[in-house]
């Protein structure tokens, strides 16, 4: 089974369009794990009305928000994981039906995948948030007119799909298109390496320093793009005073691997 490690902080209204887009996907063979930062009882509201009528389990973790401590919620959410195979995504992306479907097809023995994500503009996440429930159809009738009025800066990945392949494979480490809202692998191999490191605190680069970590241990990264996209709704960027330090510990491990 697939566990999805959903991380949110006080968004609802996105993670409302998040959740119903999970709620429709083609294959149902998973279960959602929401790892909150401590977000308010919003968000717990939320959860609680839809976990009544959705057709897979739902999992709420919560931690006092004491600033942005995604790394520890995440590892509780992999500890409490009952699917051998994570799929990490944010709670700020909406999914296509195909997206569960898609990582699976791509998960594969002594590998992890790093997806890929469409940014989507200010008006149209504002339009999508407005939309009484997800309506994929919708969006995909419309995607031509998002792409030629700037609401989206992808096309093409969401129209074709391409399959499995030596090709998706990366040679070596490197920090492009690493993305903690899309990305998945073992849960064995997740708890192999002590998950996240907790230390780093602060947004940035959490999720390349566990990427860097799973392919030091000798696993192979694979391409998600073309296959997994994830519909990334507009926010103010957040807070990035600690980024800087988080990628200065990121290249130190690097460059003690290389010597």
């Amino acid at each position: 089974m697939i566990s999805v490690l959903l991380a949110t902080y006080n968004w609802p209204q996105a993670l409302k369009l998040c959740l119903e887009s999970l709620s429709t996907q083609a294959d149902f063979h998973f279960e959602i794990i929401i790892a909150d930062d401590g977000s308010t009882t919003d968000t717990k509201d939320l959860i609680e009305a839809i976990q009544k009528n959705f057709p897979v389990k739902i999992t709420h973790l919560w931690q006092e928000d004491q600033g942005f401590r995604k790394t520890r919620i995440l590892n509780q959410a992999i500890q409490a994981a009952s699917g051998e195979y994570l799929v990490f995504l944010d709670g700020d992306c909406v999914v296509q039906p195909d997206f569960i479907a898609q990582h699976r097809a791509l998960s594969q023995a002594n590998h992890l995948v790093t997806g890929s994500r469409v940014l989507l503009n200010d008006q149209l996440s504002k339009q999508l948030l407005s939309w009484p429930h997800w309506d994929s159809k919708k969006f995909t009738d419309n995607l031509l007119s998002y792409r030629l009025s700037g609401g989206i800066n992808k096309y093409w990945p969401l129209k074709v799909k391409l399959g499995n392949g030596a090709w998706r494979n990366y040679k070596k480490f490197v920090w492009r298109r690493i993305k903690g809202c899309n990305m998945a692998c073992w849960k064995a191999n997740a708890l192999a390496i002590g998950g996240f490191d907790e230390t780093m605190t602060g947004w940035g680069h959490e999720d390349a320093d566990f990427v860097f970590r799973l392919q030091n241990r000798g696993l192979i990264r694979k391409s998600g793009s073309w296959a997994t996209e994830v519909l990334h709704l507009y926010h103010r960027i957040n807070d990035q005073s600690n980024a800087a330090e988080n990628a200065r510990r990121v290249r130190e491990k690097i460059l003690a691997k290389v010597k």
